[in-house]
């Protein structure tokens, strides 16, 4: 008989390049014999990591469209959910909306990294798209439904963990839940290969502001673009997203869009940038960590995650709103601090990957036991 397996991972959908797929893979890096879950599962636009993991899908991971537009699954996203029946012990299910309703034969722990921001924070999610998008649409029809069925995903778990102190007191008001805030890694460890990126090596000896963002509505990278128009700043913005191609048409000379990168490109470009830009509404938000470990400093929206990553003493500065000006405001005052980079290093590695396997693997034993 097959013996039952005492750990298995769950993720709503692994399709993207994100900070929740850095958790997934530090998850099972923790857990490395636990099969991964999910609705969704696209090989070519996730961590290449993951390859090396045993993923089960859900039925709809057949629709290839869906792999690639993950966005229009959502209707379908609960039933595909409803499939993974999970046999072991302990399930951790990575969640930001819909791994947390996976049912399983044993005990379930959700690491939340939000509440479904479409359910609970819809203005703020979709913002200029909210009048015209399908997403709103599927919302207006389909949001009171969905509340049920997330409360009721949310009342299945045997213990909540949240990824920071602003999303421990959204499950708070979602759910009714006290959820205990366990830190993630910053996931991309500096110690690894660095591979120049051509596009912005001429910008490398003077340094330059960065961004690390999917290109999404709340994230207000369009913000960063024009706050630096028409300054001698140069901005790098690396990612993809739906408002790609706006971006690209807005920018000035002095903003260069990369795309994706691979993690040694991204190394190298964290290693020669000035300051880290973070300008979106995050619920914990890595790039801050992630930045810090090459002893780089953020200017960062003050709210959201930020708030437990960033001592404005040691390793950013605050702007108030997303605005041109405030942004502007930081950035100036950046210019004029003497940033300690060995400080700045030494703030990040509170977050590293070995206290976090310690935490998950300790509130993991306490179910096993």
């Amino acid at each position: 008989m097959t013996e039952r397996p005492r750990v298995a991972i769950a993720h709503d959908y692994l399709t993207q390049r994100g900070g929740a797929e850095r958790v997934v893979l530090a998850l099972h890096r923790a857990f490395p014999e636990a099969t991964i879950h999910t609705t969704l599962y696209d090989p070519d636009g996730t961590y290449p990591e993951l390859r090396d993991a045993r993923i089960v899908t859900s039925p709809i991971d057949r629709i290839g469209p869906l792999r690639r537009r993950h966005r229009a699954a959502l209707p379908l996203l609960p039933y595909a959910v409803s499939r993974l029946r999970i046999d072991a012990d302990v399930v951790v299910a990575s969640s930001s909306g819909w791994a947390h309703g996976v049912p399983t034969t044993g005990r379930k722990i959700v690491y939340c990294h939000a509440p479904a921001r479409w359910l609970y924070q819809s203005e703020a999610y979709l913002r200029d798209e909210a009048e015209r998008s399908t997403k709103t649409r599927a919302l207006g029809m389909l949001g009171a439904w969905l509340r049920r069925w997330d409360r009721r995903a949310a009342a299945s778990a045997d213990l909540y963990l949240a990824n920071s102190t602003v999303v421990s007191e959204r499950i708070a008001a979602a759910y009714g839940i006290d959820a205990t805030v366990v830190s993630p890694p910053y996931g991309l460890e500096p110690s690894g290969e660095l591979s120049p990126v051509e596009a912005i090596a001429g910008w490398a000896d003077d340094g330059y502001l960065l961004i690390v963002s999917r290109l999404l509505p709340y994230k207000h990278v369009d913000v960063a673009v024009d706050a630096v128009r028409g300054l001698a700043e140069r901005l790098v913005v690396v990612g993809h997203g739906p408002m790609a191609q706006r971006l690209r048409a807005l920018a000035p000379e002095n903003v260069i869009m990369l795309g994706e990168l691979t993690d040694a490109e991204l190394r190298w470009t964290y290693a020669h940038a000035r300051a880290l830009v973070a300008p979106g509404l995050e619920d914990f938000g890595l790039t801050p960590l992630e930045a810090a470990t090459f002893g780089v400093p953020t200017l960062a929206l003050r709210g959201g995650g930020y708030l437990d990553t960033i001592d404005e003493q040691v390793n950013g500065v605050f702007f108030a709103e997303p605005t041109v000006a405030a942004l502007r405001a930081a950035i100036s005052s950046s210019r004029t601090r003497a940033w300690d980079a060995d400080a700045i290093r030494r703030h990040a590695e509170a977050f590293s990957e070995e206290r976090f396997h310690e935490r998950l693997r300790a509130e993991v034993a306490r179910f096993l036991d």
